[in-house]
């Protein structure tokens, strides 16, 4: 944990214990716009497991950034959604696009 001059946790750090890894902001990112089935995920993130998928998704709603809605059907209904407090991350979102877009040719 890093601690800066007033012993208080890194806001950095605040914010990468919510939405840290590659499939987090990945799930996030697919959620901006409107609510994904659980299978719709999984097709849009192909090399994700299907335990990470439920772990990561389990994560984020417990942080409260997305919504869960089960339906009482047979099979089971459930939908994901960003929560009110998760469209606050659209803005970061939005400037990791921009600089993914800006430098996705750049060779490492």
């Amino acid at each position: 944990m890093i601690i800066d001059k007033d012993n208080e946790k890194c806001p950095v750090e605040t914010a990468l214990d919510v939405i840290d890894g590659k499939w987090k902001i990945l799930i996030l990112w697919y959620l901006r716009r409107d609510t994904k089935r659980f299978n719709q995920l999984q097709k849009l993130m192909p090399k994700i497991t299907q335990k990470m998928l439920s772990q990561k998704l389990k994560e984020l709603e417990s942080h409260g950034v997305i919504n869960r809605v089960v339906y009482p059907e047979i099979p089971p209904k459930v939908e994901y959604s960003l929560s009110e407090y998760g469209k606050s991350l659209k803005p970061i979102l939005k400037q990791l696009y921009l600089w993914g877009e800006e430098h996705k040719n750049k060779e490492f």
